[in-house]
């Protein structure tokens, strides 16, 4: 089992000093904020109205382009306020990935998780995709990645084109002491189905061919479709134990769903909960609460992804 930092001890030592050094630069941040929406507003309402009144165009072109620029003045004003919050985020998080002997970043590139998730059909269709809050290292003796991926489509057509987030959550990884003997998924419920109805019995991915399992829980069988090249292997992993804290996380973090792949020597799951590890605050008064809310976080998903190395495969069944 993994100890986990206790946020007031933290608060009690050198991060708790940092983020009090931190309080000024957050009170500067919002008091920037303030004056470059007084400064848009003094060049802005201006402009707006000579549009409306002296430029002869229709009205609801002059409304979209007078929204645009407005819309962009807020975005702009809200920079100072942004970087603080990110710069309070990123020392938060070291400080917690330090105490676990992790290394943490802020911003990232995609893992080779999150292209093992892809392969394995663990994430929707997407053209564009951004990367943060990535967590490396070793936990518990295994090699740990965490980070998060924010996946978006392009919808609609003309006018009503627009960006749509498909997916947003975590991508983990543990790797295994030993590696499986075949390649376990837990697909969503009713992702690969039949022309008329029904999980399909078998599926391609990867060039692998997995064939449809059946499993002997119904809360299980009404969330996931498992698919293996392994049966015997399958019914080892998809075990109660797992199956309890698999539900009990999605539900901890209100998650949309999740899906999961055993291959090679490496769990890696796919979990979509919304933005995680947001710890910065402009607001000091709030800095303990979001260090417990972030250790809960990462406690809630690393015990999970680590469950299933109590048991080795090769012992259970040989």
């Amino acid at each position: 089992m993994i100890e986990y930092p206790d946020a007031d001890r933290l608060m009690a030592g050198d991060l708790g000093a940092w983020l009090e050094s931190q309080a000024q630069v957050r009170a500067d941040a919002v008091a920037q904020s303030w004056d470059r929406v007084w400064k848009a507003g003094m060049v802005l309402l201006p402009l707006a109205a000579f549009f409306f009144i002296l430029v002869p165009i229709e009205f609801t072109p002059k409304l979209w382009l007078t929204g645009f620029a407005f819309a962009g003045a807020w975005a702009w004003s809200q920079i100072p306020k942004q970087k603080a919050k990110k710069q309070v985020k990123t020392g938060i998080n070291e400080a917690i990935a330090g105490a676990l002997g992790l290394t943490y970043c802020h911003d990232c590139e995609a893992t080779d998780a999150f292209e093992i998730a892809r392969e394995y059909r663990l994430l929707p269709k997407h053209q564009k995709r951004d990367f943060e809050d990535l967590w490396e290292g070793e936990t518990a003796g295994h090699d740990f990645t965490l980070h998060e991926a924010h996946l978006q489509e392009r919808r609609g057509s003309g006018k009503n084109r627009r960006w749509v987030t498909v997916f947003r959550g975590a991508i983990v990884s543990v790797a295994f002491e030993r590696p499986f003997h075949g390649t376990t998924l837990l697909a969503k419920d009713g992702q690969f189905r039949k022309l008329f109805g029904g999980a399909k019995d078998t599926v391609k991915l990867d060039g692998q061919v997995l064939q449809l399992a059946d499993m002997v829980s119904p809360e299980f069988e009404d969330r996931f479709d498992v698919y293996t090249t392994d049966q015997t292997e399958a019914r080892w992993l998809i075990n109660p134990e797992y199956i309890e804290r698999l539900l009990n996380l999605e539900r901890l973090f209100q998650g949309k769903g999740s899906a999961v792949v055993f291959t090679g020597g490496n769990m890696v799951l796919a979990l979509e909960g919304g933005n995680l590890f947001e710890s910065g605050s402009l607001n000091p008064q709030a800095d303990r609460a979001m260090v417990a809310q972030t250790i809960r976080q990462f406690a809630g998903i690393a015990d999970l992804a680590l469950t299933m190395n109590r048991i080795r495969p090769a012992e259970r069944y040989g």
